[in-house]
């Protein structure tokens, strides 16, 4: 028996912040949507694939959504917890209601409108929608990379930063965090406080900053020229670490908020790693060459037994898994899309992208009002 056809204005994929953010745009607008997730609940990122001692790592009025702002009484950088509960009263503002349990099978272009074939369990459901907006994000699938001797020969455990909570049941054991992003630095950090000997894989320079000087730099760069920022911020980083060089934290060689819009990379915040380094209590170390048993062989030569690696390495997209990629002319082959900012939310033929500009939160409402608007417009 065939599906019956469900039709709506709007369909939108994921309901992440970037989700909610687009539906609540568009109900304030009074344009019908629908949104489908694949979990069995909205930001699953944040309440089931997240570490416990996670806050955000920009002050808040950095990280609302469109139309809402914090509470007053909000600490200046939300927990964990406290983000979710904005969520979840942001979505009930709104009037934001997903369908759960929906996984995106195809999503493709015919007679003018999007045909979107979704899993429901057992059963299947076809959406059809004048706009699509793609809101699954950059970090929709956890990325292991490919280690000689991993999935064949290590002894222990490893697991993605998405399935860890806390340091508790590595209490006392040798682990190896491989990342040094701010999952990976906070991920090493915490672990240290359960009493286990940790080593951080630092692969590549990164520029480690505090939440203050991040903040600072954020609102100099209303006034003052990228470059002439960086600089101030270089030498406030310096202060409080000094030469971070000497524990195997290069810096790259530009500043961290050009690196930041050159390669979309920002700049890891720290929460009290580097003095753990500094201390000897975490070791940094360099990329794995391969892996025997439990022994961990690294590219310069040295070896090191771990029971535990945790791997901090990112996400990738999945969006070219279920969409037609040509037939909006928005996204490339690896799920990111073809357009640099400020134009890499809008394709063709009525499809968008939410919250893949690498501006994190604040991207996302700037992408959620963009998208909202154009549609209103059309």
């Amino acid at each position: 028996m065939e599906n019956e056809m469900i039709k709506t204005q709007a369909l939108i994929i994921g309901a992440g912040p970037a989700g909610l953010a687009t539906s609540a745009c568009l109900n304030r607008l009074n344009i019908p949507n629908i949104v489908v997730e694949r979990e069995e609940c909205s930001a699953s990122l944040w309440k089931r694939r997240s570490y416990d001692c996670l806050k955000l790592h920009l002050a808040k009025h950095y990280c609302q959504l469109p139309h809402m702002p914090f509470p007053p009484n909000t600490p200046t950088f939300v927990s964990k917890l406290g983000f979710i509960t904005y969520l979840d009263e942001y979505a009930t503002r709104f009037n934001v209601s997903p369908r759960y349990n929906r996984n995106v099978e195809s999503a493709y272009l015919k007679d003018g409108r999007w045909i979107v074939e979704v899993g429901k369990g057992a059963e299947r459901e076809v959406y059809s929608a004048e706009y699509l907006v793609v809101a699954t994000g950059e970090n929709s699938q956890g990325v292991i990379p490919e280690i000689p001797g991993l999935a064949e020969r290590f002894d222990g455990e490893y697991l993605h930063s998405s399935e860890y909570k806390n340091g508790e049941k590595f209490a006392g054991k040798h682990v190896l965090v491989v990342g040094s992003g701010n999952s990976g630095m906070e991920i090493a950090y915490d672990i240290s406080n359960w009493d286990a000997d940790v080593s951080l894989v630092v692969h590549s320079p990164v520029h480690v900053l505090t939440r203050e000087i991040v903040r600072i730099g954020m609102w100099l760069l209303r006034v003052f020229p990228v470059k002439l920022v960086d600089r101030w911020c270089l030498l406030l980083a310096k202060l409080r670490f000094g030469d971070t060089s000497r524990y195997g934290l290069l810096r790259p060689d530009k500043g961290p908020f050009m690196n930041k819009l050159v390669t979309g990379r920002s700049p890891t915040i720290d929460v009290g790693c580097v003095d753990e380094i500094k201390a000897g209590k975490i070791e940094v170390v360099p990329s794995i060459k391969r892996i025997e048993g439990k022994r961990v062989v690294f590219v310069d030569g040295n070896t090191k037994r771990v029971d535990s690696i945790v791997f901090a390495t990112g996400y990738m997209s999945s969006v070219s898994k279920w969409l037609q990629v040509d037939d909006g002319d928005l996204f490339k082959e690896n799920g990111m899309p073809k357009r640099e900012l400020p134009d890499h939310w809008k394709g063709e033929n009525g499809l968008y992208s939410v919250g893949f500009g690498r501006q994190g939160l604040a991207g996302i409402t700037r992408d959620a009002q963009n998208v909202a608007r154009d549609i209103a417009s059309l």
